[in-house]
């Protein structure tokens, strides 16, 4: 009993890990990217404010060029999914009380994960709004359950991952301020794994001290 309250303590602890080092594989792609982006395809390297995150996934580089940091943007892609698919799996723990909206939260997020994983092999946007719609279900239902005890700070984070996502959706679907959509992307992206880490951090802690509490 003792070592599987240990195995869970642990088990908290592995969407901080992969997220961590998703972040490092993804430095090392950039680094690695050959060159050009959509505004200009000529460009050396990656550029923050003109590349999007997918850029590092594709076979080749906007420049037309083979692209050698697909292997660790995808590789990074694999951890990230992987460490999400196991944080919506354990999200439940934070609450004490359960309910089917937590059932709901955990299943969409899951799911939403491992399809987001299909995006190295192409259909992007079937990928993006099917993984985002089952995302939204998941951040939704996990607002709610974050509301109800009272963790206003990781409530309104989450809130405000939510609305910047929207406003990526809105210009990518219609092409208003698409220049500045490359920004939003990556600001974007690190809100959510500011929460996401912040949530698992929270988990590992909800985790050490039932663990603490817990007769043997």
């Amino acid at each position: 009993m003792l070592v599987f309250r240990k195995n869970r303590v642990s088990l908290a602890l592995l969407p901080l890990t992969g997220m961590l080092l998703f972040i490092l594989l993804y430095i090392i792609a950039a680094i690695r990217y050959p060159g050009g982006s959509h505004s200009n395809p000529y460009h050396e390297g990656f550029s923050f404010w003109h590349n999007y995150l997918c850029d590092l996934l594709d076979t080749y580089s906007v420049g037309g060029v083979l692209n050698s940091a697909r292997v660790f943007a995808r590789l990074a892609l694999l951890v990230l999914c992987l460490s999400l698919v196991v944080f919506w799996y354990n999200l439940p723990r934070l609450f004490e009380l359960k309910n089917i909206n937590q059932r709901i939260m955990q299943s969409s997020g899951m799911l939403a994960s491992i399809i987001i994983l299909f995006l190295a092999a192409g259909n992007h946007d079937i990928i993006v709004r099917i993984a985002g719609a089952l995302g939204v279900v998941a951040l939704i239902s996990s607002f709610i359950e974050l509301y109800r005890i009272r963790y206003r700070g990781l409530f309104y984070l989450g809130v405000f991952c939510l609305l910047i996502f929207f406003v990526n959706y809105y210009i990518y679907e219609t092409g208003i301020y698409i220049k500045a959509l490359p920004v939003i992307q990556k600001i974007t992206f690190a809100s959510f794994i500011l929460w996401f880490i912040s949530l698992d951090i929270s988990i590992y802690q909800i985790e050490k001290s039932r663990n603490r509490n817990t007769p043997i």
